[in-house]
């Protein structure tokens, strides 16, 4: 009995969450999607296609017009069919990993854009009822009286001196 609990695993506290995988490796989805928009991003350049254009043209040279003994690629060009299937087989669905992402942050870009709006609303819709309130106060107001009392006064005042003298 002593012999088999020396290989047993000791039983794992369950008040802990388990960090990981089973096996040991740790997935970082975020790490995979940056690298699938940067797979992407080089998939989608003209140097890209430019490069990938020559290699082809060399494939198909060498293994059209190079020394008998020393193609790899003869005939119908099957090697080549498979590179270009494998790199299809991995690039879609890299290029479409990085566009979900990007999807994904134009929603919280658009999400917030709106947020935004709707403070500036809030904000401007707060500054016009207190110009508002401003304004009716000016007017009820009995210093507004006093100001046009003590105008009424000064104009009274000038029109005597006003009088040309002949």
């Amino acid at each position: 009995m002593s012999f088999l609990k020396r290989f047993r695993k000791p039983t794992p506290d369950l008040s802990v969450p388990r960090y990981g995988d089973r096996f040991g490796y740790h997935y970082d989805p975020e790490g995979f999607g940056r690298f699938s928009e940067r797979i992407a991003h080089t998939l989608g350049t003209a140097k890209f296609l430019a490069i990938q254009t020559i290699i082809v043209a060399a494939w198909i040279c060498w293994n059209a017009f190079g020394p008998q003994g020393m193609r790899f690629d003869p005939g119908p060009f099957i090697a080549l069919n498979l590179v270009f299937s494998t790199q299809a087989a991995y690039a879609a669905p890299l290029i479409l990993l990085a566009e979900t992402r990007q999807a994904e942050r134009d929603r919280h870009e658009a999400a917030e854009d709106r947020r935004r709006g709707n403070d500036v609303k809030a904000d401007l819709d707060y500054l016009a009822r207190e110009m508002a309130s401003l304004r009716l106060r000016v007017v009820d107001s009995d210093d507004l009286a006093r100001v046009e009392a003590k105008l009424d006064r000064l104009l009274a005042a000038q029109e005597p001196r006003a009088e040309p003298t002949s």
